[in-house]
C-alpha cells in the first residue's frame, strides 16, 4: 500500500453492490471477494449495510462480515446505517467508520428511510451522541443522497443540498458527501455544487459518490477531483444502484476510476492487474450476474506501465 496515494478509492461494491443485485452472495464468497480486494491495495471499504434480513437478505451476514474484514491489516472498515438501531448494531460490530444516507430529496428521504429530511438531520445527532457513549473512535459521513436529482420528484433544489451538508455537520456528522444515487449528475452541476458545499463546510466535504448510470460516472469524478475531491466511492464491475431509486443503475466501475487516475499520474495505491482479478471471485459468488467495466474488457494500454514501487 502506498504511503502516499494522491486519492482514496472507497469500495463500496460488498455493499451497495450486492444489495441492489437480488440473488445473495454466500458469506464465504463475500469473504473471499473481500480479501482480493484488499490483496490490490484497497484500504476502505463499506462491506456490509446494517438493516432488518427481512427488508435486506443479502445483508444479513453484516456482523460476520465485518468480523473477518476487521483482520485485514490498515483497512478502513465501514458499514452504512439507515438509523440509529442499525448504528447501534454496526458499533457493536466494531466498524470504523458509519456512513449513513441523508436525501436532499424529500420524496426519496421518505421511499428510502421513511423519514422526512428533518427527522434525518435529528437521527445523525441521536446517532452522534450513541458513538460518542460507546465508540467515539469511529467515524461518521452522512452522504447526501440524491444531491443532483431524483427519480421521485425531479429536480432538488442546489440550496436544499447545502443547507443539508451544513445541518448533518452541525448535527454531528465528521464529514458529509454527495451522491449521485440516480444517475443525473452532470460535471459541471458536480463542480458547482461541490464548491458550494465547500464554501459551507470546508474540508469536512467528503466523498463524491457517481453513478453511471448515463454514462457519465467518469466524467463527473473528475469534475469533483478539479475542485478538490479527493474521496471517490466506486464498485467494483460497477455492481450496484438505490432499490429505492428506480432506474438507477450502476456505481462507477472502480477498475476504470483507478486506470483514469493511474493513467492521468495520480497515485490510488491501487495494483491494477490485482485489482482486475478481484472479478474472479466476484463471479464465483454471483454466477450469472452482468459485470461492467471497459478496462476490464480491453486491457491496459500497450506499452502502460504502473509505478508499484509504493504499494
Amino acid at each position: 500500500m502506498s504511503s502516499n496515494p494522491q486519492v482514496l478509492i472507497s469500495e463500496v461494491g460488498p455493499r451497495d453492490g450486492l444489495q441492489s443485485v437480488k440473488a445473495t452472495m454466500p458469506t464465504p464468497a463475500k469473504l473471499s471477494w473481500i480479501d482480493a480486494l484488499y490483496a490490490s491495495g484497497i484500504r476502505e471499504i463499506e462491506v456490509a449495510s446494517f438493516v432488518p434480513p427481512k427488508l435486506l437478505p443479502q445483508m444479513a451476514d453484516a456482523t460476520e462480515v465485518v468480523r473477518h474484514a476487521l483482520t485485514l491489516p490498515g483497512l478502513t472498515v465501514m458499514a452504512l446505517v439507515p438509523n440509529l438501531r442499525g448504528a447501534e448494531a454496526a458499533l457493536k460490530a466494531g466498524v470504523h467508520k458509519i456512513t449513513l444516507p441523508v436525501s436532499a430529496s424529500a420524496a426519496h428521504s421518505l421511499a428510502n428511510v421513511r423519514k422526512t429530511r428533518e427527522e434525518m438531520v435529528e437521527e445523525v445527532r441521536r446517532i452522534d451522541a450513541l458513538r460518542r457513549d460507546i465508540a467515539p473512535h469511529v467515524k461518521m459521513e452522512a452522504g447526501i443522497s440524491t444531491a443532483f436529482g431524483c427519480t421521485l420528484q425531479g429536480a432538488v433544489a442546489e440550496d436544499d443540498v447545502v443547507w443539508l451538508a451544513g445541518a448533518v455537520i452541525e448535527a454531528g456528522a465528521d464529514e458529509s458527501g454527495l451522491s449521485d444515487t440516480t444517475g443525473m449528475a452532470n460535471p459541471a452541476q458536480v463542480r458547482r455544487i461541490f464548491n458550494r458545499v465547500r464554501a459551507e463546510i470546508g474540508d469536512k466535504a467528503g466523498a463524491a459518490h457517481m453513478h453511471n448510470t448515463r454514462g457519465l460516472g467518469l466524467a463527473n469524478c473528475l469534475a469533483a477531483y478539479d475542485v478538490g475531491v479527493r474521496t471517490f466511492d466506486s464498485s467494483l464491475a460497477g455492481l450496484g444502484g438505490c432499490p429505492y431509486a428506480p432506474g438507477a443503475s450502476g456505481n462507477v466501475v472502480t477498475e476504470d476510476l483507478v486506470f483514469m487516475f493511474e493513467a492521468m499520474g495520480v497515485k490510488t495505491g491501487i495494483d491494477l492487474n490485482k485489482l482486475i482479478a478481484a472479478r474472479a471471485p466476484l463471479m464465483a459468488g454471483l454466477p450469472g450476474e452482468p459485470l461492467y467495466g471497459m478496462t476490464p474488457e480491453s486491457g491496459l494500454p500497450k506499452g502502460f506501465v504502473q509505478e508499484l514501487a509504493y504499494v
